[in-house]
């Protein structure tokens, strides 16, 4: 894993979603999707995290320093229309290019309504099933993130849920 700066990020739990654990005095989100079965499966979809191309086609905009993921690179993800667009700066922390594990981390930046730290990952297993997992550690970090209360979790399941089934049209059993 490449060391990133962490300049700007508004937490202190750099990588935690990595390999986990997980920190405690957050809100926890953990949620696997199988995409389909072998190689040309999993190339598709760790090239789809990883180029952005699975946020866009979920329907949000994103804004990244580079085409791809790498550490240290500044993303703006955001959902919504005009004045309703809710933005999150972040900056991704870690990346794995494996042979059977592609994916990245990024961590919240000031100015985000979450704080903390949320990966993308995809696996082929020995198995031949290809996984994707949303793995994420966050609290409030604007008022109506903090206004918005138990809701906020059940949003974040949704989309990471919402991830998984587009990811799987995407990459699509091949």
């Amino acid at each position: 894993m490449k060391p990133v700066d962490t300049l700007g990020l508004s937490y202190e739990e750099t990588g935690a979603t990595r390999l986990g654990p997980l920190p405690d005095g957050y809100r926890h989100l953990h949620h696997r999707t199988r995409i389909g079965r072998g190689r040309p499966v999993f190339d598709t979809a760790g090239a789809a995290v990883t180029t952005w191309a699975l946020h866009r086609r979920s329907g949000a905009r994103v804004r990244a320093g580079t085409p791809w993921a790498e550490p240290g690179t500044a993303v703006e993800v955001s959902v919504g229309l005009g004045p309703l667009r809710l933005r999150a700066p972040c900056r991704v922390v870690w990346t794995a290019y494996e042979k059977d594990r592609t994916g990245f981390g990024y961590g919240t930046l000031d100015g985000h309504p979450e704080c903390g730290e949320e990966s993308f990952v995809v696996e082929l297993r020995e198995d031949g099933s290809v996984w994707f997992t949303v793995m994420a550690f966050s609290r409030p970090a604007r008022w109506y993130t903090r206004l918005a209360g138990p809701l906020v979790p059940v949003l974040q399941l949704a989309y990471a849920r919402w991830l998984g089934r587009t990811l799987r049209r995407i990459a699509g059993p091949r």
